[in-house]
């Protein structure tokens, strides 16, 4: 079940939703929730919301990084031991590969409909849908790193003077960080990390963990996710984020109903409010991009077509993460 909030307003910002169903729509008690796309501090304020806002269906809210999810997700499978009613992931990749199997469960929500015309495309009718979105950034200590130096570009990284300083994830455990490392070596090849290599970057698994040790004072500079650090600067980390000027790099983050998912009347009450405006309004307040039509960016967030964009299709995802997960352990020894 979702654990003690902390995050102020979090509940009071979603519990007043408007799609608030009748717990007869759904006689099952519960939602579990596989979900890597935010920290576990989110991930629980907004089960908290979607109980409040359908008394009486609990959210047992399981967090672990993108690859784990799907790992775990299809280890389930395997052993035919459902537990996961939606899966909310941080690789696209996933939901292709879960629907070639069948092991999507068919629906259509209702509020699939508001997707903005991107997002609707890059979703799969009935099958999984686009219910978050955001980019990677470069974030730095606002303190130790002043802006006439701060890395702009992500070549910027590849500095000497980052050395021992860089913070970053590992793509064989998050997905957004796998999207970020395969884009990158799209635009700059392969050699790019080899050269970031020499620097030392310290590596974590989730995304999250980069705005850990730069609030920590234990890295000064990373490239990480975006949602992550504007977290972290609303609790009063002293970090900062500059837009990489050679290209945002847009992760999107899919969910979808497990076929064998043990609630399902409650999981798809689960999934239309995923893909309610309110949600996606709150979402685009802590630093994702709307995907809901009429939804604003967070203030100072410049929107997407403001500057360059790295693309990746869905295809390009599947076929290029596991190589670079192999090459990264090649090339950082991890």
């Amino acid at each position: 079940m979702v654990r003690q909030l902390t995050r102020r307003g979090a509940v009071a910002g979603l519990s007043s939703l408007g799609l608030v169903a009748s717990a007869q729509a759904a006689p099952e008690d519960s939602v579990t929730w596989y979900i890597s796309q935010i920290d576990a501090e989110q991930a629980e304020a907004m089960g908290k919301a979607f109980t409040a806002a359908n008394p009486g269906i609990r959210v047992d809210v399981v967090r672990v990084t993108g690859q784990v999810a799907f790992q775990r997700l299809q280890m389930d499978i395997k052993n035919k031991t459902p537990h996961c009613d939606v899966f909310s992931g941080s690789d696209i990749s996933h939901f292709a590969i879960l629907k070639d199997q069948g092991q999507l469960l068919p629906y259509t929500p209702e509020n699939a409909a508001k997707l903005a015309p991107t997002y609707r495309a890059l979703s799969s009718e009935g099958a999984y849908y686009v219910n978050n979105a955001a980019r990677f950034v470069l974030i730095r200590r606002t303190d130790r790193v002043p802006d006439a130096i701060a890395p702009k570009k992500w070549t910027d990284l590849l500095d000497p003077r980052w050395k021992g300083q860089i913070a970053t994830a590992h793509p064989a455990f998050s997905g957004g960080t796998g999207t970020w490392v395969l884009a990158i070596t799209k635009t700059y090849g392969w050699s790019y990390f080899e050269k970031l290599a020499e620097n030392k970057p310290r590596i974590g698994r989730s995304a999250v963990d980069p705005v850990t040790l730069l609030t920590a004072g234990e890295c000064l500079v990373s490239p990480t996710y975006g949602p992550a650090a504007y977290h972290g600067i609303d609790k009063g980390s002293p970090i900062t984020v500059d837009q990489a000027v050679d290209g945002a790099v847009v992760v999107v983050f899919p969910s979808a109903i497990p076929a064998a998912a043990p609630h399902p009347g409650a999981a798809k009450l689960f999934l239309n409010w995923l893909l309610s405006e309110e949600v996606s309004r709150q979402m685009s307040a802590d630093g994702s991009d709307p995907v809901i039509v009429g939804v604003a960016p967070r203030k100072g967030v410049p929107p997407l077509e403001a500057g360059k964009v790295i693309q990746l299709s869905v295809d390009e995802i599947r076929k290029g993460v596991p190589e670079i997960i192999e090459k990264w352990r090649d090339t950082f020894g991890s």
